[in-house]
């Protein structure tokens, strides 16, 4: 008798634990699939009550794959609480540390979770299909410089905000340190190698995948294409920016319908519970929630770097720019739906970082002793938004008369793609399972969809009242539910 349900637990190379279930019909093709956030994190509820400015410290503790994402969004939620701007040498800083920051996590998700199913192959045996099997087949040569341009980029993160797994150097208003004429000599080197490597990079993404046929189908497949909307920040000449700028909306042909400051994101984005998983699913308020579905009139949107390429005008820099260009003119145009490209995306992001930190190094202000505006005043509500490496990233604090804390609202980037995550699992496996032919290597082709987006599901879990509540179902060999076992 043909199978009626198919489980990958866990999903694989990624951050956090999930799992996939599959049901299929009585011909073995896919009837529905699912992708299920089994774990849950309790930030937003045990913030409460602490002080404000303790969230930069907080914060980077719910993961250790992006804290300085949540560093920086905690630092700029606390520069709107405390209604302070802060300096232009703290801004260029704080950038500095944010830009190395998305080198080396876009390096190792593209070469340690995304490279062994192009370099290895999705059909390859999952023992050779990682990072030790890709640096088996490209030599380690260039394995030891994928791990010296992370070195060198977490050496500034260090440098910057104290330590690279949880910095900590953000304040209202500023940084906690400068940068001397010594340190600026040594960053500008490290600027400069990283914008080396994202070029070699590059170019390895392409005869990986746009040089080789079988890879190249794979990431044009339809399996694969999904029409969402797209959410973003763009800096002031619509550009792509990792730090501060509007949030820019696009429907499914490229059209613009929303650009917002992000302390009114609560107007625009809605959050979405399902029984099943304990993600929370968002869409755009102005639409409403539609459900699962893709095309015109979907309140569905994506985040993350193909979000970023398809809403702005252009890269901000000139060598990620001529990137960009040349993306969009192999994928026929604005605005790409092809999931897998985001891994291309992501490379060009990285090459823009490492541009704008050679930019930032030759920068006069940077060794400026100007470091922090201390004319702070508490007005009680802040939002600070950031492009984190995985899209859109919010944090939303309220305090009482004393600063201490009485609402935290964090919109992960994972939580804004959990919908089209889901659908896009959904398609995968309508197109690579069907009559019951279930083999490891069909598999890994829909979990590939679900990789495409990087998922933190650490971060994107929330908080609920009381117990967790738990649902256990009992099935007979024929996948029937016959028992429940509920706790709510």
């Amino acid at each position: 008798m043909t199978a009626k349900t198919i489980t990958i637990d866990p999903v694989t190379r990624l951050e956090g634990h999930g799992k996939i279930e599959i049901f299929l019909n009585d011909h073995g093709d896919v009837e529905d699939a699912f992708w299920q956030v089994s774990e849950l994190r309790g930030f937003e509820r045990f913030c409460l009550g602490r002080p404000a400015e303790e969230m930069t410290r907080i914060a980077p503790n719910i993961c250790g794959i992006c804290p300085s994402a949540h560093h920086m969004a905690a630092s700029k939620a606390l520069d709107d609480l405390y209604d302070v701007e802060p300096t232009p040498t703290a801004i260029l800083i704080r950038q500095l540390e944010f830009n190395a920051f998305y080198i080396e996590d876009h390096y190792i998700h593209f070469f340690f979770l995304a490279a062994p199913d192009f370099v290895a192959g999705p059909d390859a045996d999952p023992a050779e299909r990682n990072i030790l099997g890709v640096i088996h087949k490209l030599g380690k040569d260039i394995g030891a410089r994928i791990i010296d341009v992370r070195r060198k980029n977490r050496e500034i993160i260090k440098l910057v905000f104290s330590k690279a797994p949880h910095p900590e150097g953000g304040l209202p208003g500023g940084v906690s340190r400068g940068i001397t004429s010594e340190e600026r000599k040594w960053i500008k080197e490290i600027a400069d190698d990283s914008v080396a490597f994202a070029q070699f990079a590059m170019d390895m993404f392409k005869d990986l995948v746009l040089h080789n046929p079988k890879n190249l189908d794979l990431m044009l497949n339809d399996a694969y294409r999904l029409k969402t909307c797209y959410m973003s920040l763009v800096d002031e000449n619509d550009k792509v920016s990792f730090y501060d700028g509007m949030v820019k909306v696009i429907d499914p042909d490229g059209a613009e319908i929303l650009r917002f400051a992000p302390r009114d994101y609560i107007e625009h984005i809605g959050e979405w519970v399902e029984l099943w998983t304990y993600i929370k699913m968002c869409h755009l308020k102005k639409i409403g929630w539609k459900g699962l579905v893709e095309g015109q009139g979907t309140s569905l949107y994506r985040v993350a770097p193909l979000a970023r390429l398809n809403v702005a005008s252009g890269m901000a820099t000139p060598l990620a720019q001529k990137e960009y260009e040349q993306m969009f003119e192999t994928l026929g145009g604005k605005p790409a739906h092809h999931t897998l490209a985001m891994h291309w995306a992501r490379l060009i992001c990285a090459l823009q970082a490492a541009e704008h930190n050679q930019m930032i190094a030759s920068d006069p202000l940077l060794t400026s002793k100007d470091i922090r505006n201390m004319n702070l005043h508490l007005k009680h509500i802040g939002v600070g938004c950031v492009e984190a490496p995985r899209g859109t990233l919010f944090h939303h604090y309220e305090t009482d008369d004393r600063g201490l804390l009485t609402k935290v609202n964090l919109i992960v980037a994972t939580q804004n793609n959990a919908a089209p995550i889901s659908l896009s699992i959904k398609k995968a496996a309508k197109e690579f399972i069907r009559q019951g032919d279930i083999r490891e290597g069909l598999l890994n082709r829909i979990e590939m969809a679900l990789r495409a987006y990087d998922p933190c599901l650490s971060c994107a879990t929330h908080a609920l009242p009381g117990q967790m509540p738990m649902m256990v179902n009992i099935r007979n060999t024929d996948g029937q539910v016959i028992h429940t076992l509920g706790r709510t």
